[in-house]
């Protein structure tokens, strides 16, 4: 692929993160379908390894399908964009540890805005299940990476 065209294509694809991370920003402190409108007065947070997920597998009945796939695979969901991408776009985060600890990090910075606005609550559990999905978008990458190279001929994207 000529320079120009991999630059135009970095270009929309960092419009398209763009674009995913005001997404991202809207669900997560926004969204009046999530409860993200009503401020609390007090602080919430749970800091114990897998309650949360625990806690929706047992009462799944309870709380319905629904909830249980938002809240687990949908904060899986969530970081499989930013794994994705940011390898993609940009070259010296190709290394799967930088990529996997940024999507902690972003995570974590989601988290900690959560908790001092007291919207939503910062929870552990979505920090790991965010990681996983940075993880999983990076090997989504890698296999993508594979495939382009075999069928253009090159070593870089």
């Amino acid at each position: 692929m000529k320079k120009d065209s991999r630059d135009r294509l970095r270009r929309i694809g960092r419009a398209l993160l763009m674009i995913y991370l005001a997404c991202l920003i809207y669900f997560m402190f926004f969204s009046e379908a999530y409860g993200r409108t009503d401020v609390s007065p007090d602080y919430r947070y749970n800091l114990v390894l897998f309650r949360e997920i625990k806690r929706f597998l047992m009462h799944r009945d309870v709380l319905g399908t629904a909830a249980v796939l938002i809240n687990i695979w949908g904060n899986v969901a969530m970081g499989i964009p930013l794994g994705f991408a940011v390898p993609l776009l940009f070259p010296s985060m190709q290394r799967p540890e930088r990529t996997i600890i940024l999507a902690f990090l972003a995570s974590l910075l989601a988290e900690t805005f959560q908790l001092i606005l007291r919207v939503g609550c910062f929870d552990v559990d979505d920090l790991l299940l965010n990681t996983i999905g940075g993880a999983i978008g990076y090997l989504m990458f890698v296999v993508f990476w594979h495939i382009w190279r075999k069928k253009n001929g090159e070593k870089k994207l």
